[in-house]
Order: C-alpha cells, then structure tokens, then sequence
C-alpha cells in the first residue's frame, strides 16, 4: 500500500458557508479513483481487488494512492484474465478492513470523481456501512455520466473510458488496473473541463448539473448573476422594460440564479423566460421564511407570466352561512362584515362546490336564493318534495324546528365536523354495497372537500385570532430566527446577531415590525398561503413562544382528527395536523 503525502486541505473544505457555494474547478481538489472487483455487485457478495487513486488540484497531481485488496475469496478466471490480478498477487495484500481506511484518509476533505461512479463509489460506500464506518459523505461527479452530455457520436462511438481516452489523447492508456484507469480519468476529466469551459461551466456545481439542453443563448446571460449576493432572499426577473418575468426564492440567490443560465434548469418555459430577460433583481431576507412570505406577496402584486401558482390570491370562494331569517348555504366571493359564518377559503370554485354539496347531503337548510320573510307562504320546490329541505317556503317547519338544523350547521362549520363524516361515510358503504363505486367516489369527494376546508379553516382562525405571535427558532448556523406575526401575517423577521442581548432585540422587533389592522374572515390580514406558511414554521420542531397577545385555540373534536380517514391524500396545510388538542378548546401559552 503506498499513498502520497497529502497537502493540507483549503480552507474551504474545513469551514464552509453559502459563499463556498459556486466554487471555481481550478481551485476544487479532486481525488479521481478506480476499483477492481471479483463481480459487479457488493450486495451480491462481489469483494474489491484495487484501489487506485489520483489527487490533482487545478491540472496538478498532488498525489495517488494504489494498493491491491485481499479479497478473501479466489478471484474468477475470466476476471483474472481481464485484470491480470491473481489470487497469488493478493496473498500479501491487506484486507479491505485497512484499505479503506487508508483511501478515506486521502481521500479525505475532496471530491470524488469516478467513471461509472455509481459502481465505484457503491462498493466503497457498501462496505463502509459493513465496517460500521461513517460514510463521509463526498460529493462526487461521473464522468461517465457527464460524457454522455457532451461528447457526441461524432466524437466517440459510444462513453467507455477506452474510448473517450483517445478523444482526449491520455497519456495513460486505460488497462483496467486501478491506478492506470484512475489516471486516464484524470485525463478525461481534464478533457471534459475543458470542453465544458467554452459553455460557461466555471464552478463545480455547475460541472455537477451540467445539461446539453441549456443553450449558450442562456449561458451567456450568468453574468446577470455575478452582483447577487450568497443570502437568503427573493429575486424578480425583468425584461428590457423592466417588467416582472419571473419570481423566485432561494436560500442562497446567487447560487440559485446562476443555475438559470448554466447548468441545471432545463424546464422549456424557464429557459424561454431567461431569453427575455434582462437584469435581475434581488431582495435580501433576514430568515427563510421571510423570503417565502416576500415570494408570495411579489407573485400577487406583479402577476408574472411564467408564475403558475399564487398569482392571483384574490381569486376565493368561501362557503357561507347567511343571518337572516331563514339561514341559507351559498358561495361567494368576498367576506362582508354581516356577522355571517364562512368556511374557505378555497382554490377553486369545483372544491368549494363539492363541500358545499357534502353540506346540503347532512343539513336539510333551504337551497334557493329567495330572500323570505318571517312567514313566508310559497310552492315548495322539488327538494322539499324529496324530503332534502325542511320546506320553509310553504311553512312546513317552523323557526325552533329550522333553527336547531341551522345551530348544527354552524357549529360544524365551526368546531365539530361529525355530523357531515358520519353521513357521507353512510352514504358511501350503501352505495358501495350496491356496488355503485361511482357514485361512491364522488361522494368521498364531497367528504374530502369538506373535512380539508373545516381542518383549514379552523387551523388558520386559531393564528388569525391572535393579535400577536412572538416565536424563536434555533437555526442550522446556530443562530436564533425571530418572527412577529399579526393576525396571521408575517409583520416582522430577524436574526439575532452573535452577542446581542436576546430580549433587547425581540422588543426592538416587535416595536419596528408592520402595524396591522385586521379585517374579516378567517384570513383578515393575509393571504391563505402566507398565513400556512407561518403556520407550517410556528409549528415545526424547535419553535419557541416568546409572546402570544390572545388565546391560540384549536376545537377538541375539530376536523384534523378526520384528515387520515377522509382523505386519501392530505392537502399540503394538513401535514402538520394542527396544535394537539387536550380540552375543549386548548390554550397555547409561551
């Protein structure tokens, strides 16, 4: 076993942060390596026979490594043949128990490069993982892989390393010994990086992701990036007349737009988008969720044409429970301050339906439009006849009667979803018995329509209600995100600086942060999608209450403990299930 000595690491390799991210290949240290094995497959017992491995560090070969593997088992004639190992060569060889060991700690701190990576970096990895060993986690590029991106039939007739070392004139011929093909790969490598370099691959992640279908049209253009900062954030695409194209967040912009113009975007609308444009904007956020929120609110304010989602956020229905003598269900569009119940809101108008039809399966509430009088004598309809109305209109009922429905309804709009479960749950076997499976599903429909509007209408008011939330979260760099939220939207974020006094900070926060003013409906203050998003960060692990102005509740028998049952598969906002419940209504407290 013989290895070089080994140069000490850059500095990157030991502490990295977002502005590593992007590095130039002449300053990435790679460590390409080869293997001979007894078969193809290390989970079908195959055993490692080689190792051969080369350091090089901008063109330079800083050092190789190579040593034969007993592999405790005889070697099969035709592999033998191939390789020209015996099993009398690795008599005297260590075991792989030492030999990985000993390429780890070369290989320690670069990044590994392989021709067919999968099968190399598979065994090493296996047998890691057999030795109890921590796999170190190398970031790793195949040149394999990223040959059959570039070369052409033209060039080679197909990606074997044989071939594609002629392409590249290696010096080394590759003989399939672990050190001789380790340094055609390096050649290869080389050769690749070369070629790649006319395109405006210049950083290793860009080597990583590289794709033929990223035009030199779009690569062109990565110089708009070249000012963004390595930060959390936003940024707009624009065009020469600085209309909004696109807008997106990332944890790290310049990272993430970059890769518009070089390597890893490949969708066709995108790249359509990256023609057009013509600068692009960026928007610094103190935490992640900041930028989603800023995100949100940019998509709905500009309305960008290569946006699919959330642009038009004031495009609602709601379900709402009218107050008038006769209390109806009906669909509109916009909450009015007329002490109505309401439920939603809802993406489209179709959901909103098939809730609104679960609804009227359970409660037998009047259906039309007409507003009535206090005794109203009218013809009944065809669903009063059917026996799905209680028939106000021609004074079959009486207001005690109507009324006791219409607090039903309303408390299962609001709190206690059973009534509507175990009805439509009813209907669904009895036609499911009669093997009506259609009919069937399009009840299962309605349910789920309805239980997933209840669990988001109740999640969002029990936020919304409160007039202020505080919380904390300990992030991966260690320091402490603090968010302000006001009715559910986000009013304030910030980060608490290394050696600031934590409490002085929060209260500075909440005195600069939004003033809001709520309005009506269960999202007064805020889209629905900003107010789920907090939601989803207030509730994920590690948050702390620092304030809560109000009491943030949640109903006992509410609609979440439904979700696994009546929906088959759960909309994003019920991932989390909502606050525990352990009371009628329960209290959350800092």
């Amino acid at each position: 076993m013989s290895a070089a000595p080994v140069p000490p690491p850059p500095r990157w390799e030991s502490q990295r942060s977002f502005d590593q991210l992007g590095r130039p290949l002449s300053g990435v240290t790679f460590t390409v390596v080869d293997l001979e094995t007894t078969g193809g497959s290390a989970a079908a017992g195959s055993m490692i026979t080689e190792i051969g491995a080369v350091k090089v560090r901008g063109g330079e070969v800083l050092g190789e490594f190579q040593t034969l593997v007993n592999p405790h088992t005889a070697i099969p004639a035709f592999i033998a043949v191939l390789t020209g190992i015996s099993n009398s060569m690795v008599v005297d060889a260590p075991p792989i128990e030492s030999a990985l060991p000993a390429f780890l700690e070369f290989a320690a701190g670069t990044v590994l490069v392989a021709h067919n990576a999968p099968f190399d970096v598979g065994f090493l990895q296996h047998f890691a993982e057999q030795q109890g060993r921590p796999w170190p986690g190398f970031e790793v590029v195949d040149t394999a892989r990223l040959a059959r991106r570039v070369i052409t039939r033209d060039d080679a007739p197909n990606c074997k390393l044989s071939s594609l070392a002629r392409v590249f004139r290696s010096s080394t011929e590759p003989n399939h010994r672990a050190l001789s093909d380790a340094r055609a790969t390096v050649d290869v490598l080389h050769g690749l990086m070369e070629r790649l370099g006319g395109q405006g691959v210049q950083t290793l992640e860009e080597l990583q992701t590289f794709t033929g279908r990223v035009t030199a049209a779009q690569r062109r253009k990565r110089h708009l990036a070249d000012g963004l900062p390595h930060a959390p954030g936003v940024y707009l695409f624009r065009d020469e007349q600085e209309k909004v194209l696109y807008v997106g967040t990332s944890k790290d912009l310049r990272t993430r737009v970059r890769s518009y113009f070089t390597a890893s975007e490949t969708r066709s609308r995108m790249g359509e988008m990256v023609r057009l444009a013509a600068r692009v904007e960026a928007i610094e956020c103190a935490t992640p969720l900041e930028a989603q929120v800023r995100e949100l609110r940019l998509i709905g304010q500009h309305k960008p044409g290569y946006n699919r989602r959330s642009r038009h956020p004031e495009k609602q229905t709601f379900v709402k429970l009218t107050r008038e003598p006769w209390p109806r269900l009906s669909l509109v569009h916009k909450v009015l301050d007329d002490e109505a119940d309401y439920l939603g809101p809802f993406g489209s108008k179709r959901t909103a339906e098939r809730c609104l039809a679960a609804l009227h399966e359970t409660f037998p509430v009047r259906q039309c439009s007409d507003r009535f009088g206090q005794r109203p004598s009218r013809t009944p309809c065809v669903l009063a006849e059917l026996g799905r109305c209680l028939s106000p209109c021609d004074g079959s009922t009486d207001h005690l009667t109507y009324g006791a429905v219409v607090r039903r309804l309303r408390d299962t709009l609001l709190e206690r979803p059973d009534d509507v479960v175990e009805v439509v749950n009813a209907r669904m076997a009895a036609l499911a018995a009669d093997e009506r499976f259609e009919e069937a599903g399009t009840h299962r429909d309605r349910l789920a329509a309805f239980v997933r509007a209840s669990a988001r209408t109740q999640r969002l008011t029990s936020l919304t209600a409160c007039a202020e939330v505080v919380a904390a979260r300990k992030e991966d760099d260690g320091r402490w995100a603090v968010h302000v939220v006001r009715h559910g939207r986000l009013a304030a974020a910030g980060v608490i600086p290394p050696g600031a006094e934590a409490h002085r900070f929060v209260d500075h926060l909440r005195a600069s942060a939004e003033t809001v003013i709520p309005g009506l409906g269960p999202v007064p203050a805020a889209s629905a999608e900003e107010t789920e998003k907090v939601l989803k960060w207030l509730e994920s692990p590690g948050v702390r209450l620092i304030e809560v102005d109000g009491s943030w509740t949640c109903p006992v028998g509410g609609a979440t403990r439904h979700l696994a049952t009546a929906v088959v598969e759960p909309a994003p906002f019920d991932e989390d299930g909502g606050p525990p419940a352990r009371s009628r209504r329960q209290h959350i407290t800092c």
